[in-house]
């Protein structure tokens, strides 16, 4: 009996996220990480120049993360959450809370970005049911993406992802996300219909999922203000934004309003495992301190700062801090300005646009530039083949690395996305 791969052996029993299972390839067999690298289980070697979805920042077995969980394994794997609490639960609540906004004054902690989500919006309902009073909605951006589950989904932009499901989400009010000719409106709108909302939630300066859409902060903290105002809570999802991604620790950072709510997820293990985190400030929390014990946040999880997880990202935060990671930061800040200085204005490209480490490419396309046109897949093609994992969303490509790669790797990175500009 011949021996079967590890790609064979996947298709036999696993199902795959955001994968048509009856017509998609074998999945790739990764073995191994090292660095900026994935490496599968033939020898090839993957620049993985998404950073594995967004979560991969300091590099795949970084050898530092990998000790500290370690020596946490063999001191303590897991530990019930209600009721106990634990030194590296405190210990990274202590240093979120020294780095984040100086609002934020709690931690909660969650499973991943989703779930993350899902504690924020129920802090926010229940704030004001609490109180005695209803505010049920919650006011969103168009083209934005929160997370897979239902509340995560309602709040995000309604797409064929979410469409089986349509009937079963909350009601939300879109808004475009500000600029100069829409501000006053929006502003003007919040005013007149603040009262009926709970919250605002939003992705600070990029909505990624949406296609790397970018917008500018001065904007963004007009719309803050215009919902502090009328006591809307805002809600900064920085799942994808935190930890460097936009040059700063947080895109909130380049804000004067500051969010009410954070949540954290991603970057926040340095992408060894899952972790959520949802932090509010003193208000908030306030808000559910009661003899009535109906008034208690019924949010939990089985894994709820899991120690594991907890001494996984400590070790990324410390490496997050150290003076070279922000050296990185701005290298590849500076290298990706380059190379959109050289590349803007050519034919194939209708846009593309920086913000921190994230650069995006929209190509021209007379077709379908939806996540399911087969441009997308021609390119995400092109690049495996050269050994680069860029996952385009619909005819936008985009880089988000890990900080450790070198300026030869997107140098390569680069040449790639000129060739496919000319062949693709």
């Amino acid at each position: 009996m011949a021996v079967q791969g590890l790609s064979e052996r996947d298709q036999a029993v696993i199902w795959h996220p955001y994968t048509q299972m009856k017509s998609a390839p074998a999945p790739v067999p990764i073995v191994r990480g090292e660095g900026p690298y994935l490496i599968a289980e033939d020898g090839k070697k993957y620049l993985d120049a998404v950073s594995s979805w967004w979560v991969n920042i300091h590099g795949h077995a970084h050898p530092y993360i990998a000790e500290k969980v370690s020596a946490q394994l063999r001191t303590l794997e897991h530990a019930i959450f209600a009721g106990f609490t634990h030194p590296v639960a405190v210990d990274l609540a202590e240093g979120l809370l020294r780095i984040l906004p100086p609002n934020q004054s709690r931690i909660f902690y969650s499973d991943n970005g989703s779930t993350a989500v899902e504690v924020a919006l129920k802090m926010c309902f229940q704030y004001w049911s609490n109180r005695g009073e209803e505010r049920t909605k919650v006011l969103a951006f168009r083209n934005s993406y929160h997370g897979d589950t239902f509340g995560a989904m309602a709040v995000s932009a309604r797409s064929a992802f979410t469409a089986p499901f349509e009937n079963l989400l909350f009601g939300v009010e879109y808004i475009d996300t500000p600029c100069p000719a829409n501000i006053a409106g929006l502003k003007a709108f919040i005013a007149e219909h603040g009262s009926s909302f709970s919250s605002f939630i939003y992705e600070p300066l990029i909505q990624g999922s949406g296609g790397m859409l970018m917008y500018e902060a001065q904007y963004l903290d007009e719309l803050i203000a215009a919902c502090r105002e009328q006591r809307i809570f805002a809600i900064a999802d920085e799942v994808m934004t935190g930890f460097g991604r936009t040059g700063k620790l947080f895109a909130s950072e380049y804000l004067r309003n500051q969010p009410d709510i954070v949540c954290l997820s991603k970057g926040l293990t340095g992408g060894t495992m899952a972790l959520g985190v949802t932090s509010c400030t003193a208000e908030i929390y306030e808000a559910f301190l009661s003899d009535d014990r109906l008034k208690t946040l019924f949010h939990g999880h089985s894994f709820t700062a899991n120690p594991v997880a907890c001494a996984a990202a400590l070790a990324s935060l410390d490496l997050t801090m150290q003076p070279a990671t922000m050296e990185n930061i701005s290298r590849i800040m500076d290298s990706h300005a380059r190379f959109a200085a050289r590349i803007k204005g050519h034919p194939r490209l209708k846009d593309v646009r920086q913000t921190g480490t994230i650069i995006a490419f929209e190509w021209e396309t007379a077709g379908d530039s939806s996540y399911f046109s087969s441009l997308r897949d021609r390119l995400y093609n092109f690049f495996l083949e050269a050994g680069i994992i860029l996952r385009p969303l619909g005819n936008i490509v985009y880089i988000l690395p890990p900080y450790c790669i070198s300026n030869e790797q997107l140098a390569y990175v680069y040449s790639k996305i000129e060739q496919a500009l000319e062949e693709i």
